[in-house]
Formats: structure tokens, sequence, C-alpha cells
């Protein structure tokens, strides 16, 4: 609701804006303000029109000149595009750019954890029963060569084994030396038992690699059972740093990219390293995945300079192949439909719908609406948009559009009306089971959506202007049997934003039985990848039940009047 609020604030103080730079417009020296206007003309009210000065007679506001070569504030396109005087230009500061194909750059900035190599981490326990006479490392930091000596073990059965090997030849000895590895020999420690003496007791634990001690759960004199815990060390030579990346990020994220990283233990210093694995299992509650980088570790005055568990950032340089982009400051997107306002000849700006795919740092990739070299306004356009949308408010009956095809009556037959009727107590059959949490029932109201939702497409989609509702309908129509509520609400909000477009222009000449529709400003918050607002269908006299979120808000929502 704050978000929905904060939109309509927003409008209208752009709109004001706007009213107040064109009640008072400034006149440039330069400017054919000694030429003679052909008429006069209201801003807030293009269809008012007269051949002297005066005011709009709709809303008091001083009528403004208009002269030759300018096309005024003639309402074209149902009032989307929008006619502005060269003087009204300069102050709005409107800027245009145009619209390029060039590659798509973004920086994405990650956080993570500085880890260790896992592939280089060792554990070493007992391999048989015995007691530590010696500690050869016996502090947690310390550094160790691969075979280097890490304690003096006493073991029987390991003194026992060395004993017959030394006294046994051909087969029986090789099979003592098998037994001596299964208790934990190296080979080179095999074959010293031969020259080692007979007095000896203790045996020694080495090292398996070379690395860091970072666990130590025995001492001097400890006896120790088979398969306990001694040591533990790891390779800090090459660290991994491991981010997450989440599902909107995957697009961009590729092996082999170079990761820039800091952290804040050593400040002013980057450490660059590559992306050598993304995790495919894919963790649906966070809707991310992990990423790892790995980075060179040298030692710098006798230390690792990277620390282990050290918390980083990292800022992944991607790009893309060549692309239609335009400037993020061009896009304005106050509903699921994203626009941008397309400079045209004599001052006039058309709000134009476009089709947006990845977002970079500075331009937005264009998947369609719009083509290179098209004009597109990048400072202004809100100012710009709150007059379209005041033209749009304002205009006369005469002009404004509407839904069915001029070419054809809006009456709709019976049949039309029957099939209308079926598919509004559809849309507010499945609204009514998501609000109510009652996944059971939205299955069993939507088993019969293909069939409703297809006949409804059939008899309306011929005599309907925006074909697209319809086709986005006609494709959001299918649900074989959904197993849990959060994907039933997806499910039902593709079809609910299609019905909505649809349907309600009909309600506005009064073609179909009583519905309401509301919407909801906060819809991406339940339904993943979704826009921030989301509309459902409602018959009879219930109360707004909001279908996206439930019990959870059930009262979230307003009402979008005919």
């Amino acid at each position: 609701m704050k978000k929905f609020s904060s939109y309509l604030i927003t409008v209208f103080l752009a709109a004001l804006a706007t009213w107040w730079a064109l009640r008072f417009d400034y006149h440039d020296p330069e400017a054919p303000s000694q030429q003679k206007p052909m008429y006069y003309q209201s801003a807030m009210h293009p269809w008012i029109k007269s051949d002297k000065p005066g005011r709009c007679t709709i809303c008091g506001m001083e009528l403004t000149p208009v002269y030759a070569g300018e096309k005024g504030f003639d309402a074209i396109s149902g009032g989307s595009t929008v006619v502005l005087t060269q003087s009204q230009i300069q102050v709005l500061h409107v800027q245009t750019q145009e619209a390029k194909i060039q590659p798509l750059v973004r920086t994405m900035q990650v956080a993570g954890m500085i880890d260790d190599d896992a592939s280089r981490h060792r554990i070493i326990s007992a391999y048989v029963d015995g007691r530590v006479d010696k500690l050869h490392v016996n502090y947690i930091g310390a550094e160790v060569e691969s075979g280097q000596p890490l304690a003096d073990f006493y073991s029987p059965n390991l003194l026992q084994a060395e004993r017959e090997y030394r006294q046994l030849a051909g087969d029986l000895k090789t099979n003592t030396a098998l037994r001596l590895r299964q208790m934990g020999l190296s080979p080179e420690q095999i074959e010293a038992v031969s020259s080692k003496p007979a007095d000896s007791l203790n045996s020694q634990i080495l090292a398996p690699i070379g690395g860091t001690v970072v666990g130590q759960t025995v001492y001097e004199g400890q006896y120790v059972a088979t398969g306990e815990k001694l040591f533990e060390i790891a390779d800090f030579s090459t660290m991994w740093f491991m981010f997450r990346a989440y599902e909107q990020d995957l697009p961009w994220i590729k092996i082999g990219q170079s990761v820039a990283i800091t952290t804040p233990a050593i400040p002013g210093k980057f450490f660059e390293g590559k992306i050598t694995f993304i995790d495919p299992n894919f963790d649906e509650a966070t809707r991310s995945t992990k990423v790892r980088v790995e980075l060179p570790n040298p030692k710098i005055e006798g230390r690792r300079e990277l620390l282990h568990k050290l918390y980083a950032d990292g800022a992944v340089q991607v790009d893309s192949p060549a692309v239609l982009t335009v400037q993020r400051s061009a896009i304005i997107q106050t509903s699921p439909d994203a626009v941008v306002y397309l400079a045209q000849e004599g001052g006039a700006y058309a709000q134009t719908p476009v089709k947006l795919g990845r977002h970079g740092d500075t331009f937005v990739e264009i998947l369609s609406g719009i083509q290179a070299g098209d004009r597109v306004v990048t400072n202004g356009n809100l100012l710009i948009d709150g007059q379209a949308e005041m033209n749009r408010a304002f205009m006369s009956p005469t002009t404004e559009s509407t839904f069915i095809s001029k070419k054809t009556t809006p009456t709709l037959n019976d049949e039309q009306k029957k099939s209308t009727a079926d598919f509004i107590n559809l849309a507010d059959a499945m609204s009514a089971a998501l609000a109510a949490d009652d996944l059971a029932k939205f299955n069993t109201a939507s088993e019969t959506a293909m069939e409703v939702i297809g006949m409804t497409v059939k008899l309306l989609r011929p005599n309907a202007e925006n074909l697209d509702a319809f086709d986005a309908l006609d494709k959001a129509g299918h649900f074989h049997g959904i197993d849990d509520l959060k994907s039933a609400r997806i499910a039902f909000h593709k079809f609910s934003m299609a019905a909505t477009a649809a349907i309600e222009p009909l309600r506005k000449v009064g073609q179909t039985p009583e519905f309401k529709i509301y919407e909801c400003p906060m819809v991406d918050e339940s339904v993943p990848g979704a826009p921030k607002k989301g509309r459902w269908i409602q018959t009879g006299a219930r109360s707004m039940a909001n279908p996206y979120f439930g019990s959870e808000m059930l009262e979230c929502g307003e009402e979008i009047k005919p």
C-alpha cells in the first residue's frame, strides 16, 4: 500500500511540475515570440483551442500560443503523445539520445567468504589403537610439509606387525607389507622397517600434504582408538572465494570470468581470480546458487596473505555481444509494461511500450518496441509522462480510444455474453481459492480453465484491438494440477494479468456482468520474477481478498475503478 501511494504522489508531483512549466512559459529572445500565433490552446485539455488569448473553459488554465511550425498540444494516439514548444523543451531540460547497438556492460557486486581449497583439506585419524608418546607439531597454525612427522605413536599391534615383516620373506612378507599400509604406514616407512632398530617401540604419524595445521585434538601421553581424529591440515596456497549468484544474475555469469576481490583485512589491495565452478544445485529457498573463484595465496614474510574465513567483496566485470540498448534513465516502468518516449518532429514525444531484456550498469537491453537510431528521452521524461497522464485523464469522451474495434459494433451477442460471464466466474473462483489458501479448491476451479478461456478468446478476439492481451490469455490458460500454493500463484498471476487486460475494456461499455478489478502493489514479493503490481477479478459483494498473499496479507490492494 505504501509503494502504491508513493507512486500516486510521484505522478501528481510530476504532473504539477509540468503544469507549472507550461503555465509560466519561459520565452527565449530568439524564439518566435514576435510572430503572430496561429491559435491558442490549453496544455492540459488540448482539444480546447481559441483564435485569441484566454483561459481553458475546463480548468481555467491560461491558453498557450502556438506559432507556425509548431504542432501544438494535440493529443495523439489517445493522449500518449505530448507536444512541447522549443521554450518549454528548454525549461523542462528535455534531453534525448539515440538507441544504439552496442555491448551491454555490467559490474556485478557480490559478497562472500574466503575459504580453503576443499580438495586440499585433510583430517588425520588413528589407523590403530595406541598412545601418542611425542608431538612434533603441538599448536594450531603450524606450517608443515608433506611427509613431515607430526607425532611419535606407540601401538602394540603395529609393533607386532613390523616385527613379523622383518622376519618374513616372499609372499608372506608382501602380505604383511599390505597389512602395514592398512595400519597407516607410508611405502617409504615400510621400506625402512627392515633397518629399524629392534628395540624401537614407536612409529611416526606423517603429514599427508603440506599446509597449515587448523585442528589438533590430541596431546602427548593420550591413548586413542581406531578412527579417532588427531590432526586437521588445510593447504592455503590456493583459496576459494565463495559467493551466491541469484536467479537474475545467472545469465551474466560464465566459467572463466575474472573477478576483482577486496577484503577489509587488507584494505586497498585487489586480488584477481577466475570463476572455476558454478554449483548446478539451485537453492529454491534463496533462489540462488554458489559460485567459486580460485585465488592464488602466496606467502608474504613467512605467512599466507589471505587468511581463512575472511569476509570479502567481489566485482564481476561482465559484458555481452552487441545488443540494442537505451540509457536506464529513458525507461519508465510504473506498471507491468515499460515505456519510453520517442522524440518526433515538431517537438512531439510519443509514448512507446518496449520489452526489456537485461539491465547493465548504464544501459538496458531492448528486445522489441523501438529500433536503432530512434531518439528516446533520457531526461525530462517523467514530466512528459505526467502531462500524458493528464491528457488521457481529461480527454473528452469523443476522443477517448476504446477497446472494441471502431469497425464493429461494441454490442455482444448472447453467445459472447454467456462466454464472458463464464470467464469472469472462472477468474473469480480461482482468485477466491487462492485468497483462502485452498490448493484443492484452486485445482478444482481451474479444471475447466482451458475450455472456458479457449471459448472466450475464440468469440471475443476477432473484434478486439488489443490482440496481445488475448494472445497472452490463450497462452496462460493451461492448468494441469498444481502441487503447491506457490506454483499456483505463479500460474494464476500470468492468467490474471492477461484476463484483466482483456476483459476490462468491455466493463467500460457495459457489456459484462458486474465485477470488480483489484490491484496489489507488491506482488513481486509473493510471485518470483513478477512486476510489483498484479491485478485480479472479483464478483459479488465479498470484500477484497488478495489471492497473491492469502491469509498473510488478505486486505492488501486497491480497487481499480472503470
